[in-house]
């Protein structure tokens, strides 16, 4: 653990009450991607397999834990909670996200660091879950008002994976032997998909101004 991976790890962390304090106290769910959330549950469900039959230690259970309750609880929300369901814009947010679930997967089966199911079930999340932000990037383009909570989610989280990216670069010249490919490009092509999205955010933060995308 060093400092560049707890800075990720809590600003992955601090995501989740973000996007739950819209979606509990002010009971909407407007301008989030059910279909981003959707796959980040299948993400932490498949990466997370083995959080009863491998312990690295507490903080790593019960990280493990918080995701995938809160990755959960957020796709019912927004499903069934008869409040919270009527904000969220069904008619917007029509990214085929099934789509990128099976090459992800077919990816996993073809490229990975060990052939075994364990090592095909962590490298699958791997995959998907440099994608998975699409569905809520397309939506934010779609809607371009983006209100604060909102966009300060999107940020967190691909500040969040910057930060694992400046944490892998820092390891690799401070560790032997430490090299993962796989991870490092997926980690690369996620922060990538962020960067109109930080440009937008920046601008808006440094004019003092409403969030907008362009269309």
């Amino acid at each position: 653990m060093n400092i560049f991976r707890l800075a990720g790890d809590m600003t992955h962390l601090f995501s989740v009450p973000v996007l739950l304090l819209k979606i509990h106290t002010i009971k909407s769910c407007a301008g989030i991607s059910l279909k981003t959330q959707e796959l980040y549950a299948i993400v932490f469900a498949t990466r997370y397999l083995d959080i009863f039959t491998n312990h690295i230690s507490p903080y790593n259970t019960i990280m493990k834990l918080i995701f995938l309750g809160s990755s959960f609880s957020i796709v019912w929300y927004m499903r069934y909670h008869k409040i919270v369901r009527r904000s969220y814009d069904k008619d917007q947010d029509t990214f085929r996200h099934y789509i990128l679930i099976l090459p992800c997967l077919i990816l996993a089966l073809l490229i990975n660091e060990k052939f075994t199911f364990k090592e095909v079930m962590w490298t699958f999340p791997l995959y998907l879950e440099a994608v998975a932000i699409l569905p809520q990037l397309v939506l934010l383009q779609r809607t371009r008002n983006i209100d604060n909570l909102t966009g300060q989610y999107v940020f967190l989280l691909g500040a969040y994976r910057a930060l694992y990216i400046v944490n892998w670069i820092y390891r690799y010249f401070t560790e032997d032997h430490f090299v993962h490919w796989i991870t490092w490009i997926c980690g690369l092509v996620q922060t990538l998909l962020y960067a109109d999205f930080f440009y937008y955010y920046f601008q808006s933060w440094k004019n003092n101004m409403k969030l907008q995308l362009p269309a």
